[in-house]
């Protein structure tokens, strides 16, 4: 089961695990520290649970800041490995505040690969996520076999070969759409059927979905004053996946990850 006793709850032990970058805004040129590994450790600290990230950033300025920058948030960075080149940069540009992903330059973390000892490591947590760009998911039948739950974001990409051989090694399986219809609907109830206990799909401004084999939740949007949407959905799967470890209820959990979501785009940046 996607929880943990009362006698677990007391302190949850969470590594996220893959891309980190430098989300660099244009025209103005600001950056900020972000990657959906990184903002979700980020935001389960700011709920209270004890989160490491794992993942390798170049020896450059963008490297340092992104180093100091989760460590300062008070994230355990004792597996972020710093390797010669160049830290991975997304440029991103603002249309109506909402972020719109241009070039993407993947540094270093293009060589991503876990130790044996980074393997061990993971395996002392409770649950390990990471994102589909993060070089992550061959391990995935590694850590269900270790008893790990595990969480893992597909992000918009539907049509995703991951999306027909991961779920069945994914406890919480999030996407990204735009709005509730048969289509998604339907699509969740596969992603249950392919192995996952739960399909959750962030809908925008719609809401979010989530479905357990046995009904669909739905969920909206909690209003905002919105300055930038980025971070929304990783804030939004850090309020879930921390929800369901504490043993909340499924609408519960999207009551919370939507309380995040609405929180972090107030403001420009992830985090």
């Amino acid at each position: 089961m996607f929880f943990l006793t009362k006698k677990a709850v007391k302190e949850l032990t969470i590594v996220t695990v893959g891309d980190n970058c430098i989300d660099v805004y244009l025209p103005s040129g600001k950056a900020y520290p972000g990657g959906n590994p990184v903002n979700v450790a980020v935001y389960l600290k700011r709920l209270g649970a004890r989160p490491a990230y794992i993942g390798w950033a170049g020896n450059d300025r963008y490297g340092e800041i992104m180093k100091n920058s989760i460590s300062e948030m008070g994230v355990d960075i004792s597996h972020l490995s710093i390797k010669e080149g160049k830290t991975a940069i997304s440029y991103v540009e603002l249309v109506d505040s909402d972020r719109c992903f241009g070039e993407y330059d993947e540094g270093v973390m293009a060589d991503f690969k876990l130790t044996e000892e980074e393997l061990d490591f993971i395996g002392k947590h409770q649950l390990v996520h990471a994102g589909i760009y993060g070089r992550v998911e061959g391990y995935y039948p590694y850590f269900k076999e270790k008893g790990l739950i595990t969480s893992f974001d597909f992000s918009d990409k539907l049509d995703h070969h991951l999306v027909k051989t991961l779920p069945q090694f994914v406890d919480c399986s999030f996407f990204s759409y735009t709005k509730d219809d048969p289509f998604i609907r339907n699509f969740l109830k596969e992603i249950k059927n392919l192995g996952s206990h739960i399909a959750v799909a962030t809908l925008g401004e719609k809401g979010s979905l989530a479905y357990d084999g046995d009904q669909f939740y739905k969920c909206e949007a909690e209003e905002s004053d919105v300055v930038d949407t980025m971070g929304a959905g990783d804030s939004f799967i850090a309020g879930f996946i921390y929800g369901k470890l504490k043993g909340f209820s499924i609408p519960s959990c999207l009551e919370l990850g939507s309380r995040m979501a609405a929180e972090t785009i107030r403001y420009f940046g992830a985090w």
